[in-house]
């Protein structure tokens, strides 16, 4: 399938998808994807499938959509492999763009060809791109992300700090967690250091809430996560976490649990910040007992403070 949605994204609000490459052709094999092992390793760029076709794909999608009345927020080039593989990348933003939908377009790309000028060059016609950074350290990015073995690590993060200086677009930065691989604090520091030199909107730090590719994987717990959201915020960088929840977040809605929950599963909140939620919507701190008991809140501590996040699925 060319193109599949909308669907819900935290990140991208209603997104149309558009799968640009055949399953599953990667320049890496990351232990956690959700798509398998990558039996088809490649890092020449070609073509895949014909331009006018995704186009054609792509406006039908949109229309039909329209019709129903569904709408769509970005149209998001997230397929079975990596996007920047496709050769005709570029040239099907560009027949796209004449389409004159008024959509936005979104690259997510795991950055492994970023080195390449052409590639950056392409990924500069989007809107919207983000860039994937597991690790900063050879030994980790070998373990984590399994590469083709013609990549490097250095060329990588450089290509990213050149399109970092030079993307007008909203441009944002995913860090998966997994335990004991890449969740420790010298390499999250290390991580954030890196991330805190570009010039990002957001970055996100997220966990696999799918089955991954190798069945020993594991997310990294509530506390190691929460240990990496504030070494992120204390380099001064705009950061969320995705932990499987979608939704609205910070909505009100008037129910306490709901927006609680909402908040928490991007952001952890500070003991003085729940109380002066609790204030606001009338409540007590019986309702976080409540929720702590149920299992639906973790509350956890980091340099003295406690903060409070959603419970992570099993």
């Amino acid at each position: 399938m060319l193109v599949f949605g909308p669907v819900p994204s935290r990140r991208l609000g209603h997104s149309l998808g558009i799968n640009n490459i055949p399953p599953k052709i990667c320049t890496y094999s990351c232990i956690y994807c959700q798509l398998g092992r990558t039996h088809n390793m490649q890092v020449e760029r070609r073509d895949f499938y014909k331009p006018e076709e995704i186009v054609k794909a792509v406006d039908k999608k949109v229309k039909d959509a329209r019709e129903k009345e569904e709408s769509i927020d970005y149209l998001s080039f997230v397929p079975d492999g990596e996007p920047t593989l496709d050769i005709n990348l570029g040239k099907e933003i560009d027949m796209i763009r004449s389409l004159s939908l008024g959509i936005k377009i979104a690259v997510i790309t795991n950055s492994s060809l970023i080195w390449d000028k052409k590639v950056r060059d392409v990924l500069a016609k989007a809107d919207w791109v983000s860039v994937k950074i597991d690790a900063v350290s050879k030994n980790i990015w070998h373990r984590i992300d399994r590469p083709h073995g013609s990549l490097k690590i250095r060329k990588i993060l450089d290509g990213m700090s050149d399109f970092s200086d030079s993307f007008n677009g909203y441009f944002v930065t995913e860090t998966m967690l997994i335990q004991d691989i890449n969740d420790n604090s010298s390499e999250l520091e290390m991580i954030a250091d890196f991330i805190s030199k570009l010039n990002i909107k957001k970055s996100y730090v997220s966990i696999p809430t799918r089955p991954p590719s190798e069945k020993w994987v594991k997310p990294s717990n509530e506390h190691k996560i929460n240990s990496g959201y504030q070494i992120f915020k204390e380099k001064g960088i705009d950061v969320e976490y995705l932990i499987g929840y979608e939704g609205n977040a910070f909505a009100y809605t008037g129910n306490v649990e709901e927006d609680l929950l909402s908040i928490t599963s991007v952001h952890p909140m500070k003991e003085e910040a729940i109380i002066e939620f609790l204030k606001k919507a009338d409540s007590s701190w019986n309702i976080i007992k409540k929720l702590i008991e149920e299992k639906k809140l973790v509350e956890i501590k980091y340099k003295k403070t406690k903060f409070y996040m959603r419970k992570l699925p099993k």
